[in-house]
């Protein structure tokens, strides 16, 4: 039965600029891969029916796995909601992550929920991946660097 994974944050950043790390190709391949692989986004249509490709590739071994989708709302600096496929046929199903940015008194709290995690994939693992691809996430924008 494929599974549901909720998390959430509180992050030192507005929600424009928590919202343009999720749809900026370059700042998703900074930030969602988790500690160990390197990401590359070759397409990205950040737009409702747009769609999107990506790969993480474990540096240790050299092996990738890609997985693709499609934006299915966009309310700007609020909502996100898309959907991911992996190419990988033992990884079935369609996934649908849903992200929600509120603005708080000391910047943007964040909830995810991933739902339709292949079996093959166990939650917890999910949770590790996503709680270090969090952390690599408020790096990206928590920080304030001046203009030169």
């Amino acid at each position: 039965m494929p599974s549901t994974i909720r998390l959430h944050r509180v992050l030192r950043a507005t929600p424009e600029r928590v919202y343009r790390a999720f749809l900026d190709p370059d700042a998703k391949a900074k930030w969602l891969p988790p500690n160990g692989f390197i990401g590359k986004v070759h397409e990205s249509d950040a737009r409702v029916g747009g769609r999107y490709r990506m790969s993480f590739t474990n540096f240790s071994t050299g092996t990738s796995h890609s997985f693709a989708g499609k934006f299915l709302e966009l309310l700007e600096n609020q909502r996100i909601r898309y959907e991911d496929t992996f190419d990988n046929p033992g990884l079935p199903g369609t996934m649908e992550v849903t992200v929600t940015l509120t603005q708080v008194s000391c910047g943007t709290e964040l909830n995810i929920t991933q739902a339709g995690i292949p079996d093959a994939i166990p939650a917890e693992a999910c949770y590790l991946g996503w709680q270090e691809s969090l952390t690599l996430l408020a790096k990206l924008v928590e920080v304030e660097i001046p203009d030169e």
